[in-house]
């Protein structure tokens, strides 16, 4: 008697048989169907667009300047679609791309509200020519946008990359880190203004941060015995005056954010925030500002959290040539910069922790790489606290403060 075969498994059509890993935006997911497909690329700037399409049945590869405005636009793609359509194409999907700039984002959102898929390209993953002295202009780089683009669709690697595109709300909610950013920068040169104009007088005492500046500026005194000079007494003033503004401006940004979590601490990246700030070392600013600028958005693994912040290395590997030149700086600068100021205040109030063992283990016998591995911590530390705010993970040894 003949065995029976066995019928092979048939696959769970409930499950996807291949896995995507969420946020893959170096290649394109969707099948790309050229003969049905507009594809067009966008070059802005102030005074004009350029754009440049590939357009189905037509053999020409148009290009047209517009005016800086998305409604000639939209046009534009409807008329190349008509004559897609009058040479026997049939027009499913319109993909249109431009690369990341002082536009931001909401032509992206405006094409994607009236249907059309849009696409914003990360200007550093497009390879250009490395010649001294190459040609440049908006023609050749519509051209390099489209041969990019068109690789992207078809789901090849490395073409280039995108730049997921946030909704206006997200947007929105980093406008006051940044703004305090700005505003604190702006206090720092004030100043630094005043202590260079004081010392240019032989006075190195005065302190402009304290509370009684302003006052205490009639009783100065030069070395020679002599009064502030009337003209730069009052830059002085105007300087002091200034930074108490900026101050309350920054103050009242503060303010607003203690507001904002205390009547809604449970809803939104409010959770998270609050979750943070339960870490001893970690304040309301730095948890808001980590929250909005990277631990907000979906990344596929810890690799990609500490790709986005570029605190990752840069090696050199060529033949026997093999070198480190040391941080990438390719993700995002406020994240890699508050990182590295947080993993030095780690090191004070979590001296407890595994990964402040981990740092002193390899940094007491040798203090010059101290420097150097502070870096690597702040990454570790930066992968901990998304893993802390994604899967409720804590971190090792880590002291929390009561809920």
């Amino acid at each position: 008697m003949e065995p029976r075969m066995r019928k092979p498994k048939q696959p769970d059509r409930k499950q996807p048989q291949q896995q995507r890993k969420p946020n893959d935006l170096s290649h394109c997911l969707a099948a790309l169907d050229s003969d049905h497909t507009l594809v067009a690329v966008v070059e802005l700037s102030l005074s004009n667009w350029l754009v440049a399409g590939v357009v189905p049945g037509v053999e020409r590869q148009p290009l047209k300047k517009l005016k800086p405005e998305p409604g000639p636009l939209l046009e534009l793609l409807h008329r190349w679609r008509l004559e897609a359509e009058r040479s026997g194409r049939k027009i499913a999907r319109i993909a249109v791309a431009y690369e990341a700039g002082r536009d931001g984002f909401w032509l992206a959102r405006w094409l994607m509200a009236h249907g059309v898929e849009a696409h914003v390209i990360h200007p550093a993953s497009i390879a250009v020519s490395r010649e001294h002295r190459r040609a440049k202009t908006d023609r050749l780089d519509t051209d390099l946008l489209k041969r990019a683009f068109v690789g992207w669709l078809r789901g090849e690697r490395d073409h280039c990359k995108m730049v997921a595109i946030p909704t206006l709300a997200e947007e929105d909610a980093k406008r006051p880190n940044r703004e305090r950013e700005c505003l604190v920068a702006e206090q720092s040169r004030l100043i630094n203004r005043m202590k260079a104009t004081l010392v240019r007088l032989g006075v190195r005492s005065f302190n402009p941060r304290l509370k009684g500046a302003a006052e205490r500026l009639e009783t100065l005194r030069t070395p020679e015995g002599g009064t502030i000079p009337p003209n730069t007494l009052a830059e002085l003033r105007r300087h002091i005056e200034r930074r108490s503004f900026i101050c309350e401006q920054i103050r009242k940004i503060e303010a607003e954010r203690i507001e904002r979590l205390t009547r809604a601490p449970d809803t939104g990246p409010n959770i998270m925030v609050c979750l943070l700030t339960r870490v001893i070392g970690i304040g309301v600013e730095t948890a808001d500002l980590l929250v909005h600028e990277v631990l907000l958005r979906t990344m596929r693994d810890r690799r990609a959290v500490g790709r986005y912040a570029g605190l990752t290395g840069s090696p050199q590997r060529s033949g026997s040539m093999s070198r480190e030149k040391g941080l990438a700086r390719s993700g995002n600068a406020r994240v890699r910069r508050t990182m590295v100021q947080l993993a030095w205040r780690f090191l004070r109030f979590q001296s407890d922790s595994a990964l402040a063992r981990w740092y002193h283990q390899r940094t007491d016998n040798a203090p010059r790489v101290r420097k150097t591995m502070i870096v690597a911590l702040a990454r570790k530390l930066l992968i901990a606290l998304w893993q802390l705010v994604r899967e409720g993970v804590v971190p090792e040894g880590v002291a929390m403060r009561p809920a």
